[in-house]
């Protein structure tokens, strides 16, 4: 039987997404071809290579597609995704692209197994990495091994919604175990308990308080430095929905200050964008 490929609709945010990683393409392959470095792109969880606007017929070059028509053109691309009918769609629009590797499979181990370990600095390789997941389907292995190659970016989706509706209730006790697993697997240890939430001192003695978000944010964005080993980490990009609800955070995290520059640049001018379109 035939796999069905079904086409995901996305809100206004994911086209503010795109357009900033095609805004940092086109500089991030003209300095690295400059300095005679192959440049290589890496999509996580690729899709299929497009999406449909939500409430429309529209249809919307997604990350991949996007990737192979970015002038500079990229050395080397590898899309990855666990669907099979959006593989196949993958495939077909790589046809003619001799340069692109299509992955199977789910990019927890497709990154760690077949794709970081042949990426190295003596071989005059850079990389930039897209882990775009739909929720806490990331593991923190994949973020670690990209900052310790020290020659991988990440542009990294923060998946806030999913963390508020499963992970940060104002009661911790009732957060199911398969709901705190999955979070501990994304933060890569449960020290997001301590970002989570504070103890708060009031006429009844201390108690233990939901934080705010931003905390939560920072205390990742440390993560990224400290644990993961990119020096350079701007702040994160809020991405919001048409009520102006925060859907995602989008992180960059990098090696060299220069691509931080040019990234904080990129969110600045895309910053007022979002929050007033429909979602």
């Amino acid at each position: 039987m035939a796999t069905v490929l079904k086409i995901d609709e996305v809100g206004h945010w994911t086209e503010i997404k795109l357009a900033i990683l095609q805004d940092y393409a086109v500089p991030y392959n003209r300095i690295l071809h400059a300095n005679r470095l192959k440049t290589i792109y890496i999509d996580g969880f690729a899709g299929a290579g497009r999406h449909k606007a939500r409430g429309s017929d529209r249809i919307i070059a997604g990350s991949p597609l996007r990737a192979l028509n970015v002038k500079p053109e990229f050395d080397f691309l590898h899309f990855v995704d666990i669907n099979r009918a959006r593989v196949e769609e993958l495939r077909r629009l790589a046809t003619g692209h001799p340069n692109v590797t299509v992955h199977h499979g789910d990019c927890n181990r497709v990154l760690l197994r077949d794709i970081f370990p042949r990426i190295a600095y003596e071989h005059f390789e850079r990389a930039i990495c897209i882990l775009d997941p739909y929720g806490l389907h990331l593991d923190w292995q994949v973020i670690a091994a990209a900052g310790k190659n020290g020659v991988t970016e990440i542009f990294l989706n923060f998946p806030v919604m999913d963390m508020n509706m499963n992970v940060f209730w104002a009661n911790p006790d009732r957060v199911t175990v398969v709901s705190q697993k999955r979070m501990t697997r994304f933060w890569g240890d449960d020290s997001w308990r301590e970002a989570a939430y504070e103890p708060v001192q009031t006429l009844f003695g201390e108690i233990i308080e939901k934080s705010s978000i931003d905390r939560v944010v920072e205390a990742f964005r440390n993560r990224l430095k400290t644990k993961a080993g990119f020096q350079f980490v701007p702040m994160p990009m809020p991405m919001r929905n048409s009520k102006g609800a925060i859907v995602y955070f989008l992180f960059f995290a990098a090696h060299k200050p220069e691509a931080a520059n040019i990234v904080e640049y990129i969110f600045e001018s895309h910053r007022h964008l979002g929050a007033t379109e429909n979602g």
